[in-house]
């Protein structure tokens, strides 16, 4: 399951009229707020990607849009399998799950200068 936040833009006198709009669209986003800018936010999910592209661009074509973007994306199933990757392959060293490390702990033993 993924879940993403999108903001959408429109002018500010159109708010409210697409923020009615955008409620009744139970199927392809939730509404959690405004502000008096004419930014909303809404949430869409997915069971993959594909599904909450389509959903985005959906959101694009609402009556009074000028823009809707992907600002935050979750996805536990991507997580999930990330984190088996880490485990078999003990690519984490082991005191990054210790609750009592210390930032102090930490060597830095690259370089910076110059890739910039």
């Amino acid at each position: 399951m993924n879940i993403s936040s999108i903001v959408v833009n429109t002018a500010p006198e159109n708010t409210s009229e697409l923020i009615i709009f955008i409620k009744s669209q139970k199927d392809i986003c939730e509404y959690h707020l405004h502000d008096d800018k004419g930014h909303i936010i809404v949430t869409i999910e997915g069971a993959g990607v594909e599904e909450e592209v389509a959903k985005m661009q959906a959101i694009q074509k609402f009556p009074l849009v000028i823009s809707a973007e992907m600002v935050f994306a979750y996805s536990a199933d991507e997580l999930e399998q990330n984190r088996e990757v880490l485990d078999v392959n003990k690519l984490l060293p082991e005191w990054l799950n210790d609750p009592n490390a210390k930032v102090s702990d930490i060597t830095y033993h690259g370089d910076l200068k110059g890739r910039f």
